[in-house]
């Protein structure tokens, strides 16, 4: 099984949408995929979820990483017929902001580590959603991972966020998880008749080099547009859809097998 956390310490980039694209690719591939909705806000939740968890979330596994709260807080995905490999999704929940603590202890980083350590041969893959900061939610969610990736649009805030992560991850390796690897950089929401936006990709491109993972993930209404339906983007019909796909197929690869400090 392997960890997989997309974050970016900063808003407003498409994390979740990247999140989802890189679990279609999952789902495509045939491996058996867990979302976990770390993000307070919930929204791949809202895309993901078919029914009711009964009121167990990933609040409630930080709370108690028992198997059987782990099981509870798990349920099938939209997007899971009774033929196909599974898509789960670990439920997000306003609640989990209460962990969201600045400086929270090294008992309290384990937490999902151990919870995953109890359903670790059920999966063939984690992608856990982070919120869009530094504090206990992300800290939590890196300790468990193998790997981050770091979701950036070209724009000024973001080549500060993405070095600013960089950094942190550093930080994360010294203090709790020598293990843990950059898996790179995806640049989402491009416009590439944007000036603002060419020269951001350049910049980036100078400053993190080979962080940045190909392919650049074009700003289209189509994600939107399958998130929005609730369907992974390999079924959603169209060329459009078709290409952003494997695009995502390209994608998943490389933030599976390449390592990067």
């Amino acid at each position: 099984m392997q960890v997989v956390s997309v974050s970016s310490l900063k808003g407003g980039v498409g994390k979740t949408t990247v999140t989802l694209g890189l679990a279609s690719a999952a789902f495509a591939k045939g491996l058996r995929t867990l979302v976990i909705d770390m993000d307070p806000q919930s929204d791949v939740s809202a895309a993901l979820a078919s029914r009711s968890s009964h009121g167990y979330s990933v609040d409630s596994v930080l709370n108690n990483t028992s198997s059987s709260v782990v099981r509870q807080a798990v349920v099938p995905s939209s997007w899971t017929g009774p033929n196909d490999i599974p898509v789960h999704i670990m439920m997000g929940s306003p609640s989990v902001s209460a962990h969201d603590k600045p400086t929270p202890t090294k008992q309290e980083l384990w937490k999902l580590e151990e919870a995953l350590a109890t359903i670790e041969s059920h999966y063939d893959l984690v992608l856990i959603d982070c919120p869009p900061s530094f504090n206990g939610l992300t800290q939590t969610a890196w300790t468990a991972a193998d790997s981050v990736v770091i979701i950036a649009e070209p724009g000024l805030f973001s080549v500060t966020a993405v070095h600013r992560t960089l950094l942190a991850l550093q930080a994360m390796r010294l203090k709790m998880s020598p293990r843990l690897r950059t898996a790179g950089v995806i640049i989402n929401r491009f416009r590439p008749d944007s000036p603002e936006h060419l020269f951001r990709l350049e910049e980036m491109k100078q400053l993190f080099g080979d962080h940045i993972l190909e392919p650049i993930l074009d700003e289209t209404l189509t994600l939107q547009q399958s998130t929005g339906a609730a369907v992974p983007i390999h079924r959603w019909p169209g060329e459009p859809a078709q290409t952003i796909a494997r695009y995502f197929d390209r994608l998943l690869v490389k933030v599976l097998v390449e390592e990067r400090v």
